[in-house]
């Protein structure tokens, strides 16, 4: 049966868990933005095990109410007193100048300079992580601690070391064709420098996720999208007008590798199917979890579900952003990333697309009243056929709720079994002739369901 188990169990969480958290620790230390070296540097090492295509879009280009910027690059940046010692150095950490910042080569007082530096006072152990993508200016990021430890009367040397002019926005995709071309779109944001959670931990788990989605049987075809954040979906969109209407599910990862539970947030519909498989795979996976409502505040879900497009795109995460200590800050460190988290981040993934791929609405062939099982070899007391008294359940409860509307996925959640049980008992029952196929719950064709 195609996709009847998640390809990552638990047991093999350690191995895509160090896999996923080995690419982080390789994407660290880029410094990424809205554009320029560090997205493509990005890109280039996803396309080591990817086959990934980039887009380029010119700046200026419009795009619905925004405009494709300028492009940025820097190759470096710091503060240094006057005997050459760098009291802020971009070498250190990329959190250290403000993303976007303008070029500047110049020797100023602390008095001049203290307004274009920022920190966290009340976290004065912290570099906090600025932008200013729209708005042209500079600044530096360094923690209360070593502000304090500037001295007034000294003259610094600052040098921002960028170029920030016409270029390209670069966006990256993955597109694995299934037997059919309704598409299932994963989604995580690229142009966070050195933070974590946020959204290292989204970068890695989609990567890991389209790896496996490659090496299996797909009736969807899937559609992973690597861009920077707002603008990056934003442009997708714009490029991709004509043929939206091929999404029929949708999941936006980040913020999914700390020690929280998971999160899902619904789509703006509410009820769309990947609403309800994740919430399944969800409960099905037996961690802790959380499912909350949509609203639009949060991550590039926002653009996929805004009124216009409202695609069926819900949002995967641990502790949803701002919401976790050292959010936005040099806290947001590898040390933060769990391995195991990362790992059940792509079980869930993939237990949710399991549900999508081989959903579907079956007939009752035999309705009225039970057909005999035992002489079909469906009970146990026929040498075996069945696992559990479990496996039992699910073949009378398929057969009860079989009436060519009702979906596995409705049955599985009524019943309080796992989706599994339910689609294993549902291809023990077409095998035996007792099911005949009406059709997957989101499109009114029909396809046999794939026992072999």
């Amino acid at each position: 049966m195609t996709g009847t188990q998640p390809i990552t169990r638990p047991s093999e969480r350690t191995g895509v868990g160090a896999e996923a958290f080995a690419l982080m620790e390789r994407l660290f230390p880029l410094c990424r933005s809205l554009t320029g070296a560090g997205v493509r540097a990005t890109l280039d090492i996803l396309a080591e095990t990817l086959e990934l295509r980039r887009t380029e879009i010119p700046s200026g280009t419009p795009i619905f109410d925004w405009r494709v910027p300028d492009e940025w690059n820097i190759g470096d940046a710091y503060i240094a007193r006057n005997d050459g010692t760098r009291v802020v150095d971009l070498q250190e950490s990329s959190l250290h100048v403000v993303s976007y910042s303008e070029p500047v080569r110049a020797r100023m007082p602390l008095a001049l300079l203290r307004p274009r530096l920022h920190a966290l006072p009340e976290q004065p152990d912290l570099v906090p992580y600025r932008t200013s993508y729209y708005e042209r200016t500079w600044g530096f990021c360094l923690s209360q601690r070593r502000l304090d430890q500037l001295e007034e009367s000294e003259e610094y040397e600052v040098v921002i070391d960028a170029t920030l002019g016409p270029g390209h926005l670069t966006y990256g995709e993955v597109l694995l064709p299934g037997e059919r071309t309704d598409e299932v779109l994963i989604s995580t944001y690229i142009c966070h420098p050195s933070l974590a959670n946020d959204n290292l931990s989204g970068i890695a788990v989609a990567a890991m996720v389209a790896r496996e989605l490659a090496q299996r049987r797909r009736r969807l075809s899937y559609r992973i999208l690597f861009a920077p954040g707002t603008i990056g979906p934003l442009a997708w969109l714009h490029e991709n007008r004509a043929a939206l209407g091929r999404i029929r599910h949708g999941l936006t990862v980040s913020c999914i590798g700390d020690p929280g539970p998971l999160t899902y947030k619904r789509s703006r519909r509410a009820t769309s199917e990947i609403d309800l498989a994740t919430a399944l795979a969800l409960r099905d996976g037996g961690a802790a979890h959380r499912i909350v409502d949509w609203e639009p505040w949060g991550g590039d879900e926002r653009q996929f579900c805004s009124p216009g497009f409202n695609l069926p795109v819900g949002c995967l995460m641990r502790t949803p952003h701002g919401a976790f200590p050292g959010y936005h800050t040099s806290a947001d460190s590898l040390e933060r990333i769990s391995p195991d988290a990362l790992a059940e981040a792509v079980e869930i993934c993939l237990a949710t697309f399991d549900i999508l791929e081989t959903d579907g609405r079956y007939r009752n062939l035999s309705p009225y009243g039970e057909p005999q099982l035992g002489r079909r070899g469906l009970y146990r007391s026929a040498g075996g056929a069945v696992h559990t008294p479990r496996d039992e359940r699910a073949l009378l409860w398929v057969l009860n709720l079989s009436d060519g509307r009702t979906s596995l996925r409705e049955i599985a959640s009524r019943a309080g079994l796992p989706y599994t049980v339910i689609h294993r008992a549902a291809g023990r029952l077409a095998r035996a002739e007792l099911l005949a196929a009406a059709g997957p719950p989101w499109t009114e064709t029909g396809r046999p369901l794939d026992v072999a």
